[in-house]
């Protein structure tokens, strides 16, 4: 089970306006939906059971892509392939846009996701999430579309929220 922060939380808050300013004001992708997602994806990923909240049937953390996508694929259940699908490209979403330092850690040469493509597996992660899910199927739709565009919007937000980040004394934090 994942740690939720309310959505009463300061973070939210905080992941709200970066997200609406950069999206909106700098980007130009004025679709509350999809940016409020966006927000609360950053929320969801602040505790680190966010990032790391998929588990195959035997209750195993699943922390490489190819075995996220080999358990979407096995699924019978829509709603657990969509869930699959979904953290599929929610995580490469985030990795690719707000710490793309660590895509070399990720998909090393020891990893079974070294050749995995995180930005061509998240827009199709999010399309098929979008075939199975009718309340989000625009969101998913749009984030698939514009992956790459919402990677670059994601990146912005890291900058400006460490523009207002105290500076440590061995230089910024990368952790949220």
């Amino acid at each position: 089970m994942t740690d939720v922060i309310p959505q009463s939380h300061p973070l939210h808050r905080l992941f709200r306006g970066l997200a609406e300013s950069t999206f909106m004001a700098e980007l130009g992708i004025c679709d509350p939906n999809l940016v409020g997602y966006v927000a609360d994806l950053l929320a969801r990923f602040v505790p680190s059971s966010g990032v790391w909240n998929l588990r195959d049937g035997q209750g195993q953390r699943l922390v490489e892509v190819a075995k996220m996508l080999a358990e979407a694929e096995s699924a019978h259940d829509p709603g657990r392939k969509r869930e699959c699908h979904r953290h599929v490209g929610d995580y490469t979403l985030f990795w690719t846009g707000v710490y793309p330092e660590a895509l070399n850690q990720l998909r090393g040469p020891t990893s079974i996701d070294c050749l995995v493509d995180y930005q061509q597996q998240g827009k199709r992660s999010y399309y098929v999430a979008s075939t199975l899910d009718d309340r989000d199927a625009p969101v998913f739709r749009r984030l698939s579309d514009q992956f790459e565009l919402c990677a670059f919007g994601l990146s912005c937000v890291r900058k400006e929220w460490e523009r207002h980040e105290p500076e440590s004394p061995r230089g910024p934090r990368l952790v949220l």
